[in-house]
């Protein structure tokens, strides 16, 4: 989740390898049973439903204890996981796993992949169908479980598109121009300061909730897709083309607000996912709307912000550790995840599988119906440094306006093409 974001362990100690990390000790104990470990987020609510799902297992399974807790702190969770996987002491499993981490992971040797249980691929895509191929790493075997998604959306404060004359049922946002012009009249009317107020910073991760949406929702593409960029594209250079616009004008300011803008009323727009409607729900009148497409024509993607579970090498009884794997993603736990926290479960058919859920929780449906399109960060090598590359150029183009954007973003995009081949 967004709120939940932080910077990941720099390039060079993703880069370590880890003690025991060959491949090894990763397929030790494929077949073993016994006590693990596990890990997941400190979100309140994930905690709550990991509790009660931990408890279920070990119910069942007296001579197969899970032993759970959060995320032990630090700079962030992608540090605490990256120095466990130095020093050998990962837990078995971690239910927090976020996509972007896990070229880094990989390279390590900190995660086992799961095709090497005799049912791993299998039961991945009977869970995932078509969206499986974007989690598979560049040796062609997977790494991690897509567990959960938040597809990106644009949610609206309904009072203050009212106050600035504006529909507040049916918004005109649907294309670049719409999204422009709505974007303008509420700055000049004066009921908030910004239209939309993403993060203006520079670390690699920004970009999942500005641009990148943009190009998913254009393209359906990820930002490299089949060995190349897709992001100076002319759909790219048109995405970015929009924002640069936005921060021309001060429809998107270009400092950093400390705080919660939409929240607080200071932004009448957010780009979030499913998560955010807990938190929203009783301080904003808000709706939601699809990311805007450059000519208002739907959508052929969204960001996911999805976490996945992954299973790292220090574990010893692994066929436990694959067994509540399966466990923890089942049609029930998937189901009291939903329940419990409003986040995607990462399996086909979603509306489908929980038909009462939707039917009584209609704020979430315009999320399923996104989630079966979800575009995920790239797996590829150098992964960090390759989204790094993108919003250095990005800031310094589209936020402060600096140089021709499209030379900017075709410069950048050279170099992520060579860092994205590095190493396979």
């Amino acid at each position: 989740m967004k709120k939940a974001l932080l910077a990941m362990l720099p390039a060079a100690a993703l880069a370590l390898t880890a003690c025991g990390g060959g491949s090894d000790s990763a397929s030790a104990g494929i077949d073993a049973h016994g006590p693990i470990t596990v890990w997941y987020s400190n979100n309140a609510q994930e905690v709550a439903w990991g509790k009660n799902m931990v408890a279920a297992w070990n119910a069942a399974h007296p001579k197969e204890k899970v032993s759970a807790q959060e995320i032990p702190a630090g700079k962030s969770s992608e540090e605490v996981i990256g120095a466990a996987i130095t020093a050998g002491n990962a837990p078995c499993l971690v239910l927090n796993t976020a996509p972007a981490a896990v070229p880094g992971f990989q390279k390590q040797g900190g995660l086992v992949a799961l095709d090497d249980f005799p049912d791993g691929k299998k039961y991945l895509q009977s869970r995932v169908g078509g969206r499986l191929d974007q989690y598979k790493s560049p040796d062609g075997k997977y790494y991690q479980l897509p567990w959960k998604s938040n597809p990106v959306m644009i949610f609206y404060n309904k009072e203050l598109f009212k106050k600035a004359g504006l529909d507040p049922e049916h918004p005109k946002l649907a294309s670049y121009q719409d999204f422009l012009d709505t974007s303008r009249k509420l700055v000049k009317s004066g009921v908030s300061k910004a239209a939309i107020w993403p993060a203006p910073t520079s670390e690699f991760y920004q970009s999942w909730f500005d641009f990148y949406p943009l190009l998913a929702a254009q393209t359906g593409k990820q930002l490299v897709q089949d060995g190349k960029s897709q992001f100076a594209s002319p759909e790219g250079i048109k995405a970015a083309g929009l924002w640069k616009t936005m921060y021309a004008e001060g429809l998107a300011p270009k400092e950093t607000y400390n705080g919660d803008a939409f929240a607080d009323g200071k932004a009448a727009m957010a780009t979030v996912g499913p998560w955010a409607v807990s938190v929203y729900g009783d301080k904003v009148k808000w709706g939601a709307v699809p990311v805007p497409t450059a000519d208002g024509t739907a959508g052929k993607g969204t960001f996911s912000d999805e976490k996945s579970i992954g299973m790292y090498t220090a574990c010893k009884n692994k066929g436990t550790a694959w067994d509540l794997m399966k466990f923890a993603t089942s049609k029930e736990q998937d189901g009291k995840l939903l329940e419990a926290t409003g986040q995607m479960p990462m399996r086909q058919d979603l509306k489908s599988t929980y038909p009462s859920y939707f039917a009584s929780h209609k704020d979430y449906e315009a999320f399923a119906e996104q989630a079966d399109h979800t575009i995920e960060a790239p797996n590829v090598p150098n992964s960090v440094e390759v989204w790094q590359t993108f919003r250095d150029a990005y800031t310094k183009a589209v936020i402060f306006g600096k140089g021709d954007l499209g030379s900017s973003l075709k410069d950048a995009a050279a170099k992520v093409d060579k860092l994205a081949v590095e190493g396979q």
